[in-house]
């Protein structure tokens, strides 16, 4: 009998890689994807595994190491397959040697995202097939049986999860890793060279595959049609499923695996055998939209919404009419998303709000600079693009317009994308400021290395890339690093930098307060007899900083780490910095 364990859907995915004999994997952390490579590199014997600088450098690994004949796969959140599809398009047609898998990560719900995009939308543009499991043990088991679809119908296959089941547990049977050889590779121009001519041929092709996985998806076990009380039936995948059974579970379901091309006779078939067809999808109506194109009477988006998670409460209020006895909750205080005590962003954000500058934002922990009482972050559209809206407002506005606004990148972000602005913003010549907040990590996802901190995702120490003669070699002469947390330097710095007729970038540098290894020896300690009641300490907002009745600042030292921020702030000595151990 095969172990089994509680895994997260992420750490099945990882499992599933392993078993099914993946040799390469490549990926670039967003959640809510990260824990799959995580988890992968627990396989290190067996699976080499890389932090990759952006989303479309992971597939291309991925890409290279499937035509070498090898099982790889590469991993992202929704947005990243964004930054991925020029090399995935060209992969379907392009076709794969080993199999090739993407495992994309959707979060409905906007948890940690910028949008509530649907990859099966991409999937169908990219004319790549898509599979979506329902729980941890179908994650394992459906990576195992994308790569063998990979290889059958010569394809990238992409895995679709979604937030909730990334990061839910459930039980998984454990197997044995399968042994999979090297596939030969053969020299192959009309295959792997896409110039026009070939792809005409390879097009020609991937229709035809996805007009066979249509037929094929009718067989397939991913796909099943469960037969209950016939009066109603769904059309369901992933963790809707799951809502479906909890809510109705007399209802019939048809449960889709196999999620894109979809399996139109056994959905004509289940459509016969029920009286009324609710299609139950989070997000965009793909199965919706297709099943009405063939002329089958459903109900869909009219019952359930375009936005959000779904839930099996959405199911028994829309479907079955209940109306839920609703508790009122307890009143609980407003909890914004905020900074850490000891961000070394926290700083920054407040010399800008101080010298009433603007800010170009970009994705990252830095978004919160956007948020009260900071307040300076005034735009987040992607990875990498603060620097480029920055440039774009010159070109559009003039030098002047500029001078009361900087971008503002961190470290990961700026060597994911960060680094084709920049270069265009000097080859562009343009003009302007570009703050790289460097924490030494790729912060909001958990603390995941890049090429800018010397180690790898296998732990490997590499020699580190420099961001500063990054910059430099681009051929920008104004190119300052500063201590975040030398508050003084750091606000004449940003004066001076902002009022020159040229490209200059400030690199503002202090490890992330919750850096694995940090040591926090000193404490900050507020003395009330000194306190004028000013307020100057609170105004960067850190949490550790209370204001009582009386007027007088109160510091938490079970929250403080010492950074001294505040110290600096307070003209009066009201707060001390002391050891530690003394407090």
């Amino acid at each position: 009998m095969s172990e089994v364990k509680i895994m997260l859907g992420n750490e099945a995915i990882a499992r599933g890689a392993y078993e099914a004999g993946v040799k390469v994997s490549a990926a670039y952390p967003g959640t809510p994807s990260t824990e799959i490579s995580e988890n992968i590199v627990k396989y290190k014997e067996d699976i080499y595994a890389e932090w990759s600088p952006n989303e479309k450098v992971a597939a291309e690994v991925a890409i290279g190491a499937s035509i070498s004949g090898v099982r790889a796969m590469c991993s992202m959140k929704h947005v990243g397959v964004n930054v991925a599809s020029d090399p995935l398009y060209t992969a379907s047609y392009a076709g794969v040697n080993g199999g090739l898998v993407l495992v994309a990560a959707d979060d409905p719900g906007l948890y940690s995202s910028q949008n509530e995009q649907d990859t099966r939308c991409v999937a169908r543009a990219a004319q790549v097939p898509v599979l979506e499991p329902s729980d941890s043990q179908e994650a394992k088991e459906f990576t195992k049986y994308a790569f063998e679809l990979s290889e059958k119908y010569d394809t990238p296959v992409i895995v679709r999860t979604t937030t909730r089941l990334s990061h839910s547990q459930g039980p998984v049977a454990l197997e044995e890793r399968m042994e999979i050889e090297d596939k030969p590779y053969e020299k192959n121009p009309a295959k792997y060279v896409m110039m026009p001519g070939n792809a005409k041929g390879r097009h020609v092709y991937v229709e035809s595959r996805m007009k066979k996985l249509a037929e094929d998806g009718c067989d397939m076990a991913v796909n099943r049609a469960e037969y209950r009380d016939t009066s109603i039936g769904f059309v369901a995948s992933g963790i809707a499923y799951q809502y479906v059974r909890e809510a109705c579970p007399d209802a019939s379901v048809l449960k889709l695996g196999l999620v894109h091309p979809l399996p139109r006779k056994l959905i004509e078939e289940f459509a016969s055998k029920v009286d009324r067809l609710i299609i139950f999808e989070e997000l965009e109506p793909v199965y919706e939209e297709q099943i009405r194109s063939w002329g089958i009477a459903c109900e869909g988006k009219e019952l359930f919404t375009l936005q959000g998670e779904y839930s099996a409460n959405m199911l028994r209020e829309a479907v079955l009419k209940e109306k839920l006895e609703i508790r009122e909750a307890a009143q609980v205080p407003n909890r914004p998303p905020i900074l850490c005590p000891g961000c070394p962003h926290r700083s920054t954000f407040w010399i800008l709000n101080k010298l009433k500058l603007h800010a170009a934002g970009d994705i990252g922990c830095y978004t919160l600079g956007a948020v009260p009482p900071l307040n300076v972050i005034e735009t987040t559209i992607c990875m990498g693009a603060s620097i480029s809206t920055l440039h774009g407002m010159e070109k559009a506005k003039g030098k002047d317009y500029i001078k009361n606004w900087v971008a503002v990148i961190g470290d990961s972000t700026f060597m994911h994308t960060g680094v084709n602005s920049l270069m265009n913003m000097v080859y562009n010549q343009g003009t302007g400021t570009v703050l790289i907040l460097d924490n030494s990590t790729t912060g909001m996802t958990g603390h995941q290395d890049h090429a800018a901190t010397g180690k790898t995702l296998q732990g490997d120490t590499v020699p580190a890339i420099s961001i500063y003669h990054l910059c430099k070699s681009m051929g920008i002469e104004h190119v300052t690093e500063v201590n975040a947390f030398d508050v003084d330097t750091l606000e004449r710095t940003i004066k001076e930098e902002v009022a020159r007729d040229a490209v200059s970038v400030i690199i503002v540098t202090a490890p992330c307060a919750l850096l694995k290894g940090q040591s926090f020896p000193n404490k900050c300690v507020a003395v009330p007899e000194k306190c004028k009641k000013c307020g100057a300490c609170l105004k960067p907002g850190c949490p550790a900083l209370t204001k009582q009745e009386d007027g007088t600042v109160k510091i938490d030292v079970s929250m403080c780490n010492g950074c001294g921020l505040c110290t600096q702030l307070c003209k009066f000595g009201a707060i001390e910095v002391r050891d530690a151990k003394e407090v």
